[in-house]
C-alpha cells in the first residue's frame, strides 16, 4: 500500500506558480493532501494545477498578492470554503531588488522585498493559524535562506527579509506551541531552480563549489524537507531553522581537503585519491 502520510490534510503552497513552491505543491499532492496553490501568476499557477490532477491529486488555484492583507485573508477563507480545513502551509513567495551595494538600492525596491518577504509572512500565519486552529491544529513552514543565517553581500533586502522571516517564525513557534500549531523555517542554500538555470552552466558550476558538498541542492529535496515538517514524523519540532545548503551553514570547506591516506605535505597519496581535480 502506498505511503500517504498526509492523507485527508489539506496544504496551502504560497509561492506555488513554479520552483521550489511547484515541486512542494506537487510532493504534498503524492503524500495525499488536497492542494491550495497561492501566487500572483494565474496561468502558471493553473499549469501546476493540471499536472497534479493528470498524476491524480486534488488541487486548486487561487491568485493571491501575499503582501496584501484583503488578497490574504480571501486566500484563506477559500481554502477553507472548498475543503473545509488548513492543516499545512508552506510560505513561500519572495520578491526583491536586484543586487547592489546597500547605498545603492532604491528605497521602493527595499520596501518591495521586505512587504513581500516579511509582511507576506506575517500576513501568512496571521490568518492560517486561526484557520488551523479551528481545525485542531497544523504546522506552517516558513522560507527563508542561508542568507538570513548569514549574510551575504550586495543582498541588503534579500538578506533583511529572510532574516525577519527566521525571527517572526520563532515568535509564532512560541506563542502557538501549547495549542497544537508548529512553525518552522527552512534555509536553502544554492538550489538549481529557474534563476540558476537561467544563469548558464558557469554560475550552476561556482554555485556548486559554493557548497562543502560540491553541488547545488535540487528543489524536489527542499519539498521533502518541507513536507516531513509538516507530517508527522517531525510532530516535537518546532521554532527550528532547518539548513537546505549542503553543508554552507557548517562553516568553510577549502577547494582541497586532506584526505585519509594523504599526509599534510601531500604526499603516501593512496592508490585513486587525489586532490581538488577529484572534488564532485
Amino acid at each position: 500500500m502506498q505511503d500517504l502520510p498526509m492523507r485527508g490534510q489539506v496544504a496551502l503552497i504560497a509561492g506555488a506558480s513554479k520552483g521550489i513552491g511547484a515541486a512542494t505543491a506537487q510532493a504534498f499532492a503524492a503524500a495525499g493532501a488536497r492542494v491550495v496553490l497561492a501566487a500572483r501568476d494565474m496561468d502558471a499557477l493553473t499549469a501546476v494545477k493540471q499536472r497534479i490532477r493528470s498524476e491524480g491529486g486534488d488541487a486548486i488555484a487561487i491568485r493571491c498578492d501575499v503582501s496584501d492583507a484583503d488578497s490574504v485573508a480571501s486566500l484563506i477563507d477559500r481554502a477553507v470554503a472548498h475543503f473545509g480545513r488548513l492543516d499545512a502551509a508552506f510560505n513561500n513567495a519572495t520578491d526583491g531588488p536586484m543586487p547592489a551595494p546597500l547605498a545603492d538600492i532604491d528605497v521602493a525596491e527595499f520596501d518591495r522585498g521586505i512587504a513581500t518577504n516579511v509582511r507576506g509572512t506575517f500576513l501568512g500565519m496571521k490568518y492560517q493559524i486561526p484557520a488551523m486552529l479551528a481545525s485542531g491544529g497544523g504546522a506552517i513552514v516558513n522560507m527563508a535562506s542561508v542568507a538570513g543565517i548569514n549574510a551575504t553581500a550586495n543582498l541588503a533586502a534579500y538578506v533583511a527579509g529572510k532574516a525577519g522571516i527566521i525571527g517572526l517564525t520563532k515568535v509564532g513557534a512560541l506563542d502557538y506551541a501549547d495549542q497544537g500549531i508548529r512553525v518552522n523555517v527552512v534555509a536553502p542554500g544554492p538550489i538549481l531552480t529557474y534563476h540558476l538555470e537561467a544563469a548558464g552552466p558557469e554560475a550552476q558550476r561556482l554555485a556548486g563549489l559554493s557548497t562543502p558538498m560540491r553541488r547545488t541542492g535540487q528543489a524536489a529535496e527542499v519539498a521533502q524537507t518541507v513536507l516531513w515538517l509538516c507530517s508527522p514524523g517531525s510532530s516535537f519540532i518546532t521554532g527550528s531553522v532547518i539548513p537546505i545548503d549542503g553543508g554552507q551553514s557548517a562553516g568553510s570547506k577549502p577547494p582541497q581537503m586532506y584526505r585519509q591516506g594523504q599526509s599534510m605535505t601531500g604526499q603516501d597519496k593512496s592508490p585513486g585519491q587525489g586532490g581538488a581535480a577529484d572534488e564532485q
